[in-house]
């Protein structure tokens, strides 16, 4: 069984993702860190994010960079979304998550292009959304949690910057497959959008048998 589940920064996909997989006893991949890892490979090297040359020769990171605290902060997120852009790191790192989803048993992968571009016929498809407002107050509070020095309007900012690339960019932009099933969680603590995830792939998993 391979579940994907897509979404835009800070909709609680990843949270989602990871509950969906202790539940059902697969594995998860967040595709997100592959991409940050490239971005922050290419701020340590000092290259260019916008370069296609620079990024994609960041995108031959050591595994030990996935590790790295630093992937979690929101300016590696900008050099993420700055990189996704290149046809060619997408297509370098496209292996590694396709390898992942065809381990035996199945697996649980989220990020932006699973359902639409990485895993196509996944079983089950989850779109997870929020308002930009709800998102940009969890990242708020992400952060503040963290210690960072960030004002709200500057990560209501940077968010809606980031979703205006990760939709707009002509390969693999960030959108809903259409059997997708939408899961908004603007109006849900994290509890109440896990369990509205979990019903939504065991509902699906009944259709099906």
């Amino acid at each position: 069984m391979i579940i994907a589940v897509d979404g835009p920064t800070a909709s609680g996909k990843g949270t989602i993702a990871s509950a969906i997989a202790a539940h059902f006893g697969l594995p998860h991949l967040d595709t997100g860190l592959l991409y940050r890892a490239v971005g922050r490979q290419v701020q340590l090297a000092g290259a260019d994010p916008d370069d296609a040359g620079d990024a994609l020769a960041a995108a031959d990171f050591p595994d030990t960079l996935l590790t790295d605290p630093e992937l979690r902060s929101e300016a590696i997120g900008g050099f993420a979304s700055r990189i996704s852009i290149h046809p060619g790191v997408r297509a370098a790192l496209l292996d590694r998550q396709r390898a992942f989803a065809q381990a035996d048993g199945g697996a649980v992968l989220d990020g932006r292009d699973i359902g639409t571009v990485i895993c196509p016929a996944a079983d089950v498809k989850l779109f997870v959304t929020a308002s930009l407002d709800a998102r940009t107050d969890r990242r708020f509070a992400e952060m503040q949690s963290q210690g960072r020095e960030v004002t709200r309007e500057e990560v209501h900012a940077q968010i809606g910057r980031r979703d205006a690339r990760d939709m707009g960019r002509k390969d693999a932009p960030l959108k809903p497959a259409p059997d997708a099933y939408v899961l908004d969680t603007t109006a849900l603590d994290k509890d109440a959008s896990i369990a509205a995830a979990i019903e939504i792939v065991a509902s699906a998993v009944r259709e099906t048998r």
